[in-house]
Formats: structure tokens, sequence, C-alpha cells
């Protein structure tokens, strides 16, 4: 029998790889002998450089890059075990985790430290990189990501803005001959599981910019500063990316790197599965194991859960779920190719005591759950 185990991280609690360990650990108490193939998984958020390292045997690699409001700090970033992908979290350097609250202000922040990221990442000859957007503290349009890697965003004197959201107001051109020559040979994938378009009512200012900062008077110079930035784009280059689903995404990141970098915007989930060669693994497998931390009705909208079960479903390979708790809307899950989901919570404790007890906890259930597999194999 061959055992496909895939979760996401349980978090604050264990990694995606340790969490796979631990239903390993459980199943092999009882199917001694079935053949495990573990692979910590993501969705593109959080915990998305640890899994694919930890899925390709990478490493991590550790930079001084300057933070959201110019600060020098220390972000890492990872490099797959063959030394061909680069997987990057803006979050590392441009995060809204990075600033303390009473700082946090939109108009002053900028995405230089995520160009310079991947600048490095460039320098170290990878051929591909998967950029993972979520969390950002910018509304920049990625014009601090552009200057970094060697673009200019002028004014209307030829003089180079301030790469924020509140310099974009001076926005008349955007020179890309200086780019870093490299990035015409790598293919860009970015993880973004929002589809905010980068203006208006539902855009990347108005939708988040409360949560970075924004003063209503900011949050609507940034949207306007936003649609001068997509026009002045238009103008040069003929590209429109107003109205693309996910250019809004991280303050309108997103529209630089489809509009600027030519990258392709995809489901967290789903480009993870592919990263990680995931249907070639499940294809031969009599059961996959799944789970994360919470499954709920929002599970449903490309989490890590369904992300594996939709392919397991492609090879009529059962799939059984894993959570750190289940809400009272969970079911939906059973739509989407999951035939059985189970938590991990054996009794009411402080959540500390739970978090702690993560792993110890998945594992009994995981033996639990083999327990009840080998029962239905006697009586069918």
């Amino acid at each position: 029998m061959k055992i496909v185990i895939a979760p996401d991280s349980f978090k604050e609690s264990m990694t995606a790889l340790e969490a796979a360990n631990a239903i390993e650990r459980g199943f092999r108490k009882v199917f001694a002998q079935a053949d495990y193939e573990k692979i910590p998984m993501a969705d593109g958020g959080e915990g998305t450089v640890e899994s694919v390292i930890d899925a390709t045997d990478g490493k991590l690699r550790q930079i001084q890059v300057h933070g959201p409001l110019g600060e020098e700090i220390y972000a890492s970033y990872g490099i797959s075990g063959d030394g061909k992908l680069a997987i990057i979290e803006m979050a590392a350097s441009s995060g809204l985790q990075l600033t303390v609250e009473k700082n946090r202000n939109p108009m002053k922040t900028s995405t230089i430290g995520f160009g310079e990221l991947i600048n490095d990442a460039l320098d170290q000859g990878v051929d591909e990189l998967l950029l993972g957007i979520g969390g950002s503290a910018t509304n920049d349009a990625g014009a601090g990501m552009i200057s970094s890697l060697g673009g200019k965003l002028l004014n209307k004197n030829g003089k180079e803005i301030h790469p924020t959201g509140e310099g974009l107001a001076q926005l008349s051109k955007i020179d890309l001959s200086g780019l870093h020559p490299r990035l015409k040979d790598v293919d860009i994938r970015v993880a973004c599981d929002v589809d905010n378009p980068l203006c208006g009512p539902q855009g990347a200012s108005y939708i988040y910019g409360q949560q970075k900062g924004g003063t209503p008077e900011q949050i609507e110079q940034l949207d306007q500063n936003l649609a001068r930035f997509a026009q002045v784009l238009k103008n040069q280059f003929g590209r429109d990316v107003m109205n693309i689903p996910g250019a809004g995404a991280a303050g309108g990141l997103g529209a630089s790197l489809v509009g600027l970098l030519g990258a392709s915007l995809e489901r967290g989930g789903d480009l993870i599965v592919d990263i990680l060669n995931l249907k070639e693994k499940i294809q031969e497998a009599d059961l996959v194991i799944t789970g994360e931390g919470g499954i709920n009705h929002q599970t449903v909208y490309g989490k890590t859960p369904i992300a594996v079960s939709m392919v397991a479903q492609q090879y009529n390979v059962p799939t059984i779920a894993i959570a750190g708790c289940l809400k009272d809307d969970y079911a939906a899950i059973f739509d989407k190719g999951i035939s059985a989901a189970f938590s991990i919570i054996q009794e009411l404790n402080p959540l500390e005591v739970i978090l702690n007890n993560g792993e110890v906890n998945l594992e009994k259930v995981a033996e639990n759950i083999a327990q009840v597999l080998k029962i239905g194999k006697r009586i069918k």
C-alpha cells in the first residue's frame, strides 16, 4: 500500500514537514510495511519557503535588505535542492509584520527589500522564481521592487521619484533599460490568492489600505496614484493592468509583476502542486492524507487540502483530511473530493497547551485513522 502524506503547516504548532512526520509515525504503528511518501505542502502564503525547501532538499539563504520603511533588516528566501528555483515571500522583507502598528503608513512604505531579494536570487543563477506576495505593508505598485532591480521611475523632469505609494503621484515615465539582465531568462510565477483589481472600491488601496495604516484621505490619494501608475504603464508599454484579477494584490505589486516583468499570477495551492510534481506522486497511491491547522467552508477556495484532494480525485485516490480544528461549516470540503475529516484536539486545554501538543495529538489521530482503515479491510 502506498500512502502519500501531503499536509500544510499547522500554524503556530508545527511545520508542514513536522506534521507529515507525525502522521507517518501514527500510521506506521498500524501499517508498518506501507510505502510512505511525504510531501510538505503550502498554498503560497506563510510557510511556502519552508515547505518547498523541505520537499526539494533545498537551502535557506539570508541577506541584508531594506524593510518596508527603509530600515536595514535581514531577510531569507529559499533555493531548491537543484539550484534552479528560488522561493521568495515578499512578507519576509516588505511584510506588515515588520512594522509596529503606530508606524504603519502605506504612503511611505516600499517593496525595495523584495526587489533586493529577487536581485540576489538572480545572481545565484536560478532559472525560475516562485514569489508569494501575501501580507504586504506596502501600496507602491511594486515601485520599490522595480527600482531595486535596476529600473527607474521618473518624474516629468527626468528625476527619480521616491519608490513609495506617495511617490507615485509624481510618476511620468518608467525606464526599464537598466533592469537586471537575467530577468529576461527566468520564468516568474506568482502565488496570488486574491482577485482584486488595481484600483476602485475593490482595489488595493480601498480594500487593504486601512489595515496598513492608511487614513481615508491617504487611501483616496493612494488609489489615484495607482491609477496614475497604470496609465503610465499603458502609455509606454501598451499593457492595461487596471482590471487584471490580482493586479491589486500586495498594494498593486501584482500589476508590476504582470505588466513590467511578464509574470503569471496563479492560485497558490495549484502552483505548489505543480512545483512539487504532486500529480506524479499521487497517481500510483492508494490513499492520500492531507491537512492544516483549521478547516472550514473557506478551505474550498484553493487552500492546501482542496488543492491536494482535487489532484487525488483525478486518479480516484481517496483523501482524508486532518485539522487542528474543524469548524461547524467544514462539510463543504466533502464536495471537493475529501472523503473524511478529523480534528486532532483531544481535550479542552488552554490554546498554548493545544499548540504545544500538536505533534503528539496529530500522531494519535493518525494512528486511530489507520486502525479504522484496518478494520475496514477486515470487514469487506
